[in-house]
């Protein structure tokens, strides 16, 4: 039986810069043999079912063939629908926020990342509030993102090895991983 998996593209349908069409993107993913593909929202959300062993390098697939058939170039960060239940479920910051939509889950490329963050964990940041897991990094942005002196550092230490979230996108992929599974 099929995992599934979630393919987190960072960057696209931001502004007017890297648009790309979801039944593009869905027709991609299933050329590439994935199965039961869904996407969420505009942004890069995709939900598909393969074989672990067919998954280990589905990050760099969908990549290329992005960057090949549509013109555009985004990171693919791709985890598995265990990992993002674990990462909704170790949220240390579920009582902090009030707000889904600005409570950011930042999804890292590579786990190991995470010690690029140890000296920001160090640091007061209220009213906004760190904690770092084991594959994402919560962000609480109270004011949001776009001005938030957290989140720039953030993206500022991972660059491009890492795409965010909000905690309400989070909830719905979940759910959607589930259908798929």
């Amino acid at each position: 039986m099929p995992d599934t998996f979630i393919a987190l593209l960072r960057g696209i349908n931001v502004g007017k810069a890297k648009r790309v069409a979801m039944a593009d993107l869905r027709t991609l993913v299933e050329g590439l043999g994935y199965g039961n593909v869904r996407t969420l929202l505009n942004s890069g959300n995709v939900v598909f079912t393969a074989p672990k062993s067919a998954a280990r390098d589905a990050g760099a697939k969908i990549e290329k063939a992005i960057a090949a058939k549509l013109g555009v170039t985004s990171r693919v960060t791709v985890i598995d629908a265990t990992e993002l239940a674990a990462a909704i479920e170790e949220n240390p910051l579920g009582k902090v926020s009030s707000n889904p939509s600005l409570l950011l889950a930042a999804v890292l490329a590579r786990p190991a990342d995470r010690a690029l963050l140890a000296s920001l964990a160090k640091q007061k940041w209220s009213p906004e509030v760190l904690a770092i897991g084991t594959r994402v990094v919560y962000l609480w942005c109270p004011n949001g993102q776009i001005d938030s002196p957290l989140a720039k550092a953030v993206w500022k230490a991972l660059g491009d090895g890492v795409t965010a979230r909000n905690w309400a996108t989070m909830l719905k992929l979940q759910a959607l991983a589930e259908l798929a599974g």
